[in-house]
């Protein structure tokens, strides 16, 4: 937010407030004050007394406070005085100011029109004439990167992505919820995925060597225009519920790699219940046991191929024989034909989606 904004705002607060009146920064700075010798001065240890607490505080005949914010502490509010009508005072001003700096951001703020346009929280044909306001470039290559922790942390994981991007006009970080954020980022052009995947490997490592917990990456599509992001954030939305019932090994799923999966994401549960219970005798799926199933992995990792299946299985190749032909009465599907085996793949896709009955975008 600009200084000057809330130099503004405490200029008209000093006409109604005769005391000296003024905000600091995050690292401590007086960045807008009724006194103007004050600016620039430093007070740190009010930034580390206010963070453990997020209170107001006393200190050196001043009134402290914190501005509400979402992202943690940013600014924090002073009033010369420390008696009852300085605490008045410096709650009426935080407010004030809170409200100021709300309508400030969602007006000037790139950050919070990047936000809103991945939401779909603004017209479409709002977003160009937003966008010559913020003199934000519409054309430019961009992908939604969507963070997901495994659990709560006390550390921000905002603050650590923001280390790694600290390009405010390039980068943009948006807190979705608890669990989720998303990295808005530009890239040089339409073929940087493999970069993006070592990018979100990057990530994945600092989280879990900062926070200790594990998280999961999912990468939309690129995009060379700005009303083409929220296709990209809902990919990358998909891409993490697609990957947690596929690829449940893997922490990094991308959208043009989730394959035939993101296929059957896209049906109706209906059809997919449908395509079951055509293809297979009644209860005939549910009567497979682990052994038997790992059985057809291993077949289909190996390309179909029984002597090189049963090599890899160390059993011999007529107990693989058997195994298949068990499973050709119980299915009707022979495994050995090129069709049946297809048919057979998608099948188990099918029941694993259902099973797991993802979230859909």
């Amino acid at each position: 937010m600009s200084n000057r904004f809330f130099q503004s705002v405490v200029y008209q607060l000093k006409d109604s407030i005769d005391r000296t009146v003024g905000v600091i920064d995050e690292n401590g700075t007086v960045i807008s004050c009724s006194d103007l010798i004050k600016i620039g001065e430093v007070h740190e240890n009010v930034i580390s007394s206010i963070s453990a607490t997020m209170e107001s505080i006393v200190e050196d005949g001043y009134t402290y406070k914190p501005l509400n914010s979402r992202s943690g502490l940013e600014y924090v509010a002073f009033v010369e005085g420390t008696d009852e009508q300085a605490e008045k005072y410096i709650n009426l001003i935080t407010i004030t100011l809170t409200n100021i700096k709300q309508y400030y951001d969602e007006k000037f703020d790139k950050n919070n029109f990047v936000k809103n346009v991945i939401l779909d929280n603004i017209l479409p044909g709002d977003i160009f004439i937003k966008a010559k306001e913020l003199r934000f470039e519409v054309e430019a290559y961009r992908v939604v990167i969507l963070l997901r922790l495994s659990d709560k942390s006390d550390v921000s994981a905002y603050d650590i992505l923001h280390g790694l991007f600290p390009d405010r006009q390039k980068d943009f970080i948006i807190n979705i919820n608890e669990t989720d954020l998303v990295l808005v980022k530009e890239v040089k052009n339409f073929n940087d995925n493999k970069d993006l995947e070592k990018l979100a490997k990057s990530i994945i490592d600092i989280i879990s060597s900062e926070l200790y917990i594990k998280s999961y990456v999912g990468i939309g599509t690129i995009v060379d225009n700005i009303k083409d992001l929220p296709r990209s954030f809902n990919e990358a939305q998909i891409a993490l519920e697609v990957g947690k019932v596929f690829d449940t090994e893997k922490f990094i799923m991308t959208y043009d790699n989730l394959g035939i999966g993101r296929l059957i994401y896209q049906l109706p549960t209906t059809l997919c219940e449908m395509f079951l219970s055509e293809v297979f005798k009644k209860g005939s799926i549910e009567s497979l046991d682990y052994e038997t199933l790992f059985t057809i992995q291993k077949f289909f990792e190996n390309n179909l191929n029984v002597s090189e299946t049963s090599r890899k299985l160390f059993v011999h190749r007529n107990t693989l024989v058997y195994r298949l032909e068990k499973i050709r009465k119980l299915t009707g599907l022979d495994l050995r034909r090129f069709d049946h085996a297809i048919v057979f793949k998608v099948a188990l896709m099918v029941k694993k989606y259902l099973t797991a009955n993802p979230t859909k975008f």
